[in-house]
C-alpha cells in the first residue's frame, strides 16, 4: 500500500479514536473523556480498540466499496451532535478541548456512517418476516404481552403538623372525617372536595391520582385501593403524608395485549435480531479470514 494511504488511513484512525473516546465516555460514565478516572479511562480504551479493529476489517472489506454515505447524511449527523449543546461555541470548545476540529468529527462521523451503512447492505437481504414467525413469537412470550390491573383513582390528602395550629393531628383528623361525611352523602362532589381541601398537588386535577398498578402508592392505600369496586369510597388511610380518603374511579382488569396491537412491533422485532444476527455472522468470518490471510 502507498506510504500517503497508509499515512491518510492511520490519521483517519486516530481522528476516530478520539471521536469515540468522547462518545463512550459519555454513553458509559456520562463524563468528558479528561474527567475519567483510571478504571474507567482503561474500559473506555478498550471498548474504543476494540471498535476500531472491527471497524478497519469492514472497512476493509469487498461489501465496504460497495457503499457510500452521502454528504448530506454526514451534515445530518453532525447537526445532532451539535444539537447537544447549548451553542455552537460549546460545540466547538468541547472539540477543541478533546484535540478535535468540526471538519475532523466530520471525518469521524462519516467513517461511523459508513460502518454502519456495510452492516446494513451485508444484512439487508435476510428473510422476511412471515405472519406466522409473529404469532409463534407472540404465543412463545406470553408473558412480554401480560398487562397488569390498572385501577384510576383520586384521592384527598390531609397533611399533620404538630408544629403548626389547626394542623396537628387531632385537628388533621377531624378534617379528613368532615371531608368523608360530605363525599359519602355526595360521591359525585369528591372532585370538587378535593379541589377545594386537599393538600397535595393532585387538588388541582381534582385529585386524580391517575392510572397506578399494584405498588405504586404507600402500602396502605395500596391495599385499600385494590380491594375497591368502581365508585367506591375508601375509609380514612394514613400514610408518611398524612390522612386520605381514595375513590376508584375504573378497573382495568389484568389482561393479554391483543396482537393486532402489537404485531407490527413484534415483526420489526423479529427482523432486527435477524439482521443482528446476521452481522454478528458476517463479522466473524471477516475476521476469520483476515487471520486466515495474516498466518
Amino acid at each position: 500500500m502507498p506510504e500517503t494511504a497508509t499515512t491518510s488511513d492511520n490519521a483517519s484512525a486516530h481522528t476516530s479514536s478520539r471521536y469515540l473516546s468522547i462518545k463512550h465516555a459519555q454513553a458509559l460514565f456520562q463524563l468528558a473523556p479528561d474527567a475519567l478516572s483510571e478504571p474507567q479511562r482503561a474500559h473506555v480504551d478498550e471498548v474504543v480498540a476494540r471498535q476500531l479493529a472491527i471497524e478497519q476489517r469492514v472497512l476493509a472489506s469487498e461489501e465496504a466499496r460497495r457503499v457510500t454515505v452521502s454528504n448530506e447524511t454526514v451534515d445530518a449527523g453532525v447537526g445532532e451532535v451539535m444539537s447537544r449543546f447549548t451553542s455552537e461555541a460549546d460545540f466547538v470548545c468541547m472539540l477543541a478541548k478533546q484535540g478535535l476540529t468540526q471538519a475532523a468529527l466530520r471525518d469521524a462521523l462519516a467513517r461511523e456512517m459508513t460502518v454502519d451503512a456495510v452492516l446494513d447492505a451485508v444484512s439487508a437481504n435476510v428473510p422476511p418476516v412471515s405472519k406466522q414467525d409473529v404469532e409463534i413469537f407472540y404465543r412463545l412470550h406470553a408473558d412480554r404481552f401480560h398487562t397488569p390491573e390498572r385501577r384510576t383513582a383520586r384521592h384527598i390528602l390531609i397533611t399533620i403538623n404538630d408544629d403548626l395550629a389547626g394542623s396537628g393531628r387531632v385537628a388533621a383528623r377531624a378534617r379528613i372525617d368532615q371531608i368523608r361525611a360530605q363525599c359519602v352523602r355526595d360521591p359525585e362532589q369528591f372532585a370538587k372536595q378535593a379541589l377545594r381541601h386537599s393538600e397535595c398537588p393532585t387538588a388541582m386535577q381534582g385529585g386524580l391520582l391517575g392510572p397506578v398498578t399494584r405498588g405504586q402508592l404507600f402500602p396502605a392505600l395500596d391495599a385499600a385501593l385494590f380491594a375497591m369496586g368502581t365508585g367506591e369510597l375508601s375509609g380514612v388511610l394514613e400514610s408518611p403524608m398524612g390522612f386520605h380518603i381514595l375513590c376508584c374511579d375504573h378497573i382495568r382488569p389484568a389482561g393479554r395485549v391483543p396482537l393486532a396491537k402489537v404485531r407490527e412491533k413484534i415483526r420489526a422485532q423479529i427482523l432486527a435480531t435477524r439482521r443482528a444476527h446476521h452481522q454478528r455472522q458476517w463479522l466473524r468470518s471477516l475476521i476469520g479470514t483476515r487471520q486466515a490471510k495474516v498466518d
